[in-house]
C-alpha cells in the first residue's frame, strides 16, 4: 500500500470511528448523568492524546461504559465538579500504575479470561444498542418501540448492515461502515422518513472545552470521597484498554507498548478532568471498525479528534441529521465481528473447566463489571492450573548398587502439590538408608522447604538414615531439619531460585 493510499485508508476510518464515537459518547454521558458535550469533549480529548502518545496506533478512546457506570453514584450525590476531581485523580493512578511498569503482566492472562472479556463485552456493545429502540411515553418512562416505528428502525439498521457487507464486494478503497452510515443518511433526507437522529438525542453544538480547576475543597475529605470511584475507575479502564490492545495485537500481528499506553490514559484522563470531561479509557467496538478498516497508525485517531471537535464546531446541524439507526447498524456489525463465534466449537474439545471460565467471565462482564470479571477469571484460571500441576509430581524408585532404596522426584513442588509429594513416601517401610533425589523435581515455595524439613524429620524419628540430592543453593540456605542430610555436588546440582523472602 502506497503512502497516499494508506494516509486515505487512517483518515476515512477516522471519520466513520468519530461518527460511531458520538452516539456512544452521548449515550455514556447518559448514563453518568452528566451533559451530552461532557461526553463528548471526553471522546476528543481522550482519542487525541492517546493517538498522539499512546502504545498501540490505531486504538480508539473516548466515554466508555466501564467507566460511566461508576460515576452514576457519585454525581447523583455529590454532583459534576466531584466527577471531575475524580476523573484527574483517575489518571494520576493509572499514571503510577504505568510508572511503576505494571501493565506488561495484562499479558499473563490466560487466553480463556480474555475469550470471555471479548464476548462479555460483545454482549454489552449489544445490550447497549437495544436501548435505541426504546422510546419516552407521556410519563416519561422509556418503552419499546412499536408499529411503523420499530419497523423503520430495524429496516434501516439492516439496510446499514446489508450496505457493510456487501460494499467491500464494489470497492475495498471506502469504508464500508462509513458507506453503510451515509447510504442510511441520504435515504432518510431524500425520502423524508421519520426516524430518530443524533439530533432529537441531543444538540451537538458548542465550544471549545476550556481549562476548569474543579470545584472542590482540597482536604482529606474530598479524598475520601473521590478515591473509592476513582480506584474502580482506574482499575475498569486499564483493564479494557490493556485487553483491547491485546486483542488488536493479535488481529494485526504487531505488539503494542501497554505501559505507554497505560501512561497516555492517564494523562488524558488527567487533561479530561481539568476540562470538564468524563475521562474514560479504550473503546473495544470503535477500536474493531479501525483496525477493520485498515487503520492502524495514529494518523486515524488524530483524525477522530480532528472531526469530533468539528461536529461541536462546525457540522453539529449535519451530522445531528444522521439515523441513530444507521450507528446502531454499525455498533451490530461490531458485535458480528467481535464475538467470537469460534468459542463454540470448541466445546466438548477444550477441558471443562477452560469453558466454564470463560462463560464466567463474560457473565461477569455483562452483569458486574470488567474488572471484577477479569480478577475471577484469572483467580480461577491459576487454581486450575495449580491443582492441575500438582498432580503431576511422581516418583521412581530403585536400590542402588549399595542396596540403598533411592527415590528419584519428578515434577514440581509447590503449596499445591506438597500433599501428593509427602504422600509418596513410606518410611515405616523403608530400608535403613534411604536416597532422595531431586535432579529431576524443582522445588518452587517455601511450602516445599517446608514438605522436605517434614519428611527429614519422619525419618528421622524412625533412626533411619536419610541423604538428599541434587537441590538447588535456595534450598539449601532455607532447609532447617533437612540440611545436615543434603549432599553437595556444584557440577551436578540444579541452579535456579526458590519464591520465599527468606533468602538472604
Amino acid at each position: 500500500m502506497s503512502r497516499f493510499e494508506e494516509n486515505k485508508t487512517n483518515i476515512l476510518s477516522g471519520i466513520v470511528v468519530a461518527l460511531a464515537l458520538v452516539p456512544e459518547a452521548i449515550a455514556f454521558a447518559f448514563v453518568a448523568h452528566v451533559p451530552p458535550l461532557t461526553g463528548l469533549y471526553a471522546a476528543f480529548i481522550l482519542v487525541l492524546i492517546t493517538s498522539i502518545m499512546g502504545g498501540r496506533p490505531g486504538m480508539v478512546s473516548g466515554a466508555s461504559g466501564a467507566t460511566a457506570v461508576v460515576m452514576v453514584a457519585l454525581v447523583v450525590t455529590h454532583g459534576f465538579e466531584y466527577l471531575f476531581a475524580a476523573v484527574v485523580l483517575m489518571g494520576l493512578l493509572q499514571i503510577v500504575f504505568a510508572l511503576a511498569k505494571l501493565s506488561k503482566y495484562a499479558r499473563m492472562i490466560p487466553h480463556q479470561v480474555n475469550l470471555g472479556f471479548i464476548n462479555g463485552l460483545a454482549i454489552v456493545i449489544f445490550l447497549a444498542q437495544l436501548d435505541h429502540f426504546k422510546v419516552p411515553s407521556a410519563t416519561g418512562a422509556e418503552h419499546w418501540m412499536q408499529g411503523t416505528q420499530l419497523y423503520t428502525m430495524i429496516g434501516l439498521v439492516a439496510l446499514t448492515m446489508l450496505v457493510i457487507y456487501l460494499f467491500p464486494r464494489l470497492t475495498k478503497a471506502f469504508p464500508a461502515t462509513l458507506a453503510g452510515a451515509l447510504v442510511v443518511t441520504f435515504v432518510v433526507i431524500i425520502f423524508h422518513i421519520p426516524t430518530t437522529t443524533v439530533g432529537d438525542v441531543a444538540h451537538l453544538a458548542g465550544g471549545l472545552p476550556t481549562f476548569h480547576v474543579p470545584n472542590v475543597p482540597l482536604d482529606w475529605h474530598t479524598l475520601e470521597i473521590i478515591f473509592p470511584y476513582s480506584l474502580i475507575m482506574a482499575a475498569n479502564g486499564l483493564v479494557e484498554t490493556l485487553l483491547t490492545l491485546n486483542l488488536i495485537d493479535e488481529m494485526t500481528d504487531t505488539r503494542g507498548k501497554p505501559n505507554k499506553e497505560s501512561l497516555a490514559q492517564g494523562v488524558s484522563n488527567v487533561v479530561s478532568g481539568f476540562f470538564g470531561a468524563m475521562g474514560g479509557c479504550a473503546m473495544l467496538g470503535e477500536s474493531i471498525i479501525n483496525v477493520n478498516n485498515g487503520a492502524i497508525k495514529r494518523l486515524s485517531g488524530i483524525t477522530t479528534a480532528v472531526f469530533l471537535i468539528s461536529f461541536i464546531l462546525f457540522a453539529s446541524q449535519w451530522i445531528e441529521q444522521v439515523p441513530i439507526a444507521a450507528l446502531v447498524g454499525v455498533m451490530f456489525v461490531v458485535v458480528e465481528k467481535t464475538f467470537e463465534w469460534s468459542s463454540f466449537r470448541f466445546f466438548g474439545k477444550i477441558p471443562h473447566t477452560d469453558a466454564f471460565v470463560g462463560i464466567l467471565v463474560a457473565a461477569l462482564t455483562v452483569l458486574v463489571n470488567i474488572t471484577l470479571a477479569v480478577i475471577v477469571g484469572v483467580i480461577i484460571a491459576a487454581l486450575v492450573f495449580a491443582w492441575q500441576h500438582a498432580k503431576q509430581i511422581t516418583v521412581h524408585t530403585y536400590h542402588d548398587e549399595h542396596d540403598r532404596k533411592v527415590y528419584a522426584v519428578e515434577g514440581t513442588i509447590f503449596f499445591a502439590s506438597v500433599a501428593q509429594f509427602s504422600r509418596l513416601f513410606s518410611p515405616k517401610d523403608d530400608p535403613e538408608e534411604v536416597i532422595i533425589d531431586f535432579a529431576k523435581a524443582k522445588i518452587m515455595d517455601h511450602s516445599a522447604i517446608q514438605a522436605i524439613d517434614s519428611l527429614a524429620e519422619r525419618y528421622q524419628r524412625r533412626g533411619k538414615h536419610l541423604m538428599i540430592k541434587h537441590l538447588c543453593k535456595d534450598c539449601l540456605e532455607l532447609l532447617d531439619k533437612a540440611k545436615d542430610l543434603c549432599v553437595f555436588n556444584l557440577a551436578e546440582d540444579p541452579h535456579y531460585h526458590v519464591a520465599d523472602d527468606k533468602i538472604s
